[in-house]
């Protein structure tokens, strides 16, 4: 049984290891952190974890995060061309949009908001126009 356990764990590793970001999610990162970079100079602190991979119109990424009432967020977005306009939407545990600060500029996009109560939100990010693209989600907060 443990060598069972061990070949699985070594399996996952390797699999896990053979991922590679590619230059499309490169380029999406440093679009996204180029404008969360101006979050930072407002107070805001860039957390460490992103969520990259590709999207499509009509094809939206959902991510659920937990967030905390009495903070500040930042979600951005940056994408690759062909994406030619971007967006980012948060929505409460009840599936309903919560209001925000928007951003939006061709291949990039950011909402901020403050939540009322602390818990489980979505953040849904999805390309509106163009095509098919890879993108990265980074968030600030404070």
């Amino acid at each position: 049984m443990k060598r069972l356990f061990l070949t699985l764990v070594c399996a996952l590793y390797t699999t896990t290891a053979l991922h590679a970001v590619g230059d499309g999610e490169v380029a999406a990162r440093r679009t996204a952190l180029d404008i969360a970079g101006a979050f930072t100079n407002e107070g805001f602190k860039l957390r460490d974890g992103y969520w990259s991979g590709s999207f499509a119109p009509g094809k939206p990424k959902v991510i659920q995060v937990n967030l905390y009432a009495g903070n500040q967020y930042y979600f951005t977005v940056g994408a690759t061309p062909p994406a030619k306009k971007v967006l980012v939407t948060v929505y409460d545990e009840t599936g309903k949009p919560v209001p925000g600060e928007p951003f939006q500029d061709t291949s990039v996009a950011a909402t901020g908001f403050s939540p009322e109560n602390s818990g489980i939100f979505f953040v849904k990010v999805e390309v509106v126009e163009g095509g098919p693209a890879d993108f990265c989600l980074v968030y600030s907060y404070k």
